[in-house]
């Protein structure tokens, strides 16, 4: 038979071979895209799964302690013992100060602590001499007293007894007296002897002294009694001073006392003049390193002034500020990992505190949303993050504050 010819514009016909040729090619394209579908699920699938077993955020950077390291007193610096940048360890000298103005008021304070220790032990030696002698000096008062009363009693009997014999003698001679007057007249008619009429005068002459001295007797037993009783007044008041023997016993006990405070006071000032010369050398309050130093040798500083400060690596956290979405599955107790992109490692650390405003209400100037512009912007809160194993995953600190980290928070 004639074979037929195709008709114009037709297709010719494809063999087998061809047609079969083709389909080996659609098959590893087929299987290309299907594995690179799949990665992708497993992709989305392993981001679904961290997202809803993990926060995290970029917003994040290690804090850290920054000291102030200032003076306690005033002086000249004699030594400075650091430089910019060094590592320096807790109790390090940093700094000398001129010590001898130091020195010379801790002598001084040394000087008035012994004197006043010495004051102390008179005053302690003065109360037991003070309580002796106060107290012999009213027994003898109160035996004074008695004995001047006594002394009064007897000078009024004296007394007595002399005006009896002033009575005595006075009459001895008023009759002395009239008989030599009787005796007057006789004599003169010779009716009785010149002799007896001498012995009549020298009789009247007797009873006329023995009056005198009665009334002298009498006039000194007056004195007497006067004398007795001035004695007695004197005795009364020494007795009245001797009876305030236990007040000048409490004011002695009171100045024993006063003396030891004054000890303790320059005690105290001994100390306080130690503790200055002690200031004298600056040192290190912890670990850390030394940053913005304005200390140099001969300069004159002041209490207070800041001389340097001392960035501590032994007390390190993080302030991780989440959105205000995240915090529905973040609260304290969480373990949290944290990768450090200055050094490329991941630390472990846990979620302590949750803070206690957003960061915009903490700032200098709050936002104003009472307008009519308002669009909402989702909030970020800090959180801070501790570390838990920094002593072994940090021994040669190379964490700083300020380094900028990632912590992803586990929600399990």
């Amino acid at each position: 038979m004639a074979e037929s010819t195709p008709a114009p514009g037709a297709q010719p016909e494809q063999t087998p071979a061809a047609a079969g040729g083709r389909t080996g090619y659609r098959g590893p394209r087929r299987f290309l895209l299907l594995v690179i579908a799949l990665i992708v699920l497993v992709g989305v699938g392993i981001v679904y799964y961290r997202s809803t077993l993990t926060e995290d955020t970029d917003d994040a950077q290690i804090n850290g302690h920054l000291i102030q390291v200032s003076s306690r007193i005033g002086g000249q610096v004699l030594k400075v013992n650091v430089a910019e940048n060094q590592l320096v360890s807790k109790g390090t000298v940093i700094a000398e100060l001129d010590p001898r103005d130091y020195q010379v008021a801790r002598d001084n304070a040394a000087a008035a602590l012994a004197s006043a220790e010495a004051a102390l032990a008179a005053a302690e030696v003065n109360v037991p001499i003070t309580v002796a002698s106060t107290g012999s000096t009213l027994t003898s008062a109160q035996a004074d007293v008695s004995g001047t009363q006594s002394g009064i009693v007897q000078a009024e009997r004296q007394l007595e007894s002399a005006k009896a014999r002033v009575a005595e003698a006075a009459a001895n001679n008023t009759k002395a007296q009239a008989d030599l007057e009787r005796y007057r007249p006789l004599v003169a008619k010779d009716v009785i002897s010149k002799q007896q009429f001498d012995a009549a005068t020298a009789a009247a002459d007797s009873a006329k002294a023995a009056l005198a001295e009665a009334q002298a007797s009498q006039a000194a037993a007056e004195q007497g009694v006067k004398i007795s009783r001035d004695r007695q007044s004197q005795a009364q008041a020494s007795y009245k001073s001797a009876q305030t023997a236990p007040q000048q016993v409490a004011a002695q006990n009171a100045r024993a006392m006063q003396a030891k405070a004054q000890v303790a006071a320059a005690k105290a000032q001994l100390d306080q003049a130690n503790l200055n010369l002690s200031y004298t050398q600056i040192v290190a309050p912890t670990d850390g390193i030394v940053t913005r130093k304005s200390l140099e040798v001969d300069q004159n500083i002041s209490v207070g002034q800041n001389l340097l400060t001392l960035v501590s690596l032994d007390d390190l956290w993080v302030t991780a500020n989440f959105k205000e979405t995240q915090l529905k599955s973040i609260h304290p107790g969480q373990s949290v990992e944290i990768a450090v992109d200055a050094t490329g490692k991941k630390y472990a650390g846990k979620v302590t505190q949750v803070g206690g405003a957003t960061g915009s209400v903490l700032s200098l100037f709050p936002p104003e949303n009472a307008t009519g512009n308002y669009v909402k912007v989702v909030q970020r809160v800090p959180v801070r993050i501790d570390f838990t194993a920094l002593a072994t995953e940090d021994k040669d600190h190379q964490l700083r504050p300020g380094l900028s980290v990632e912590p992803a928070v586990s929600l399990k």
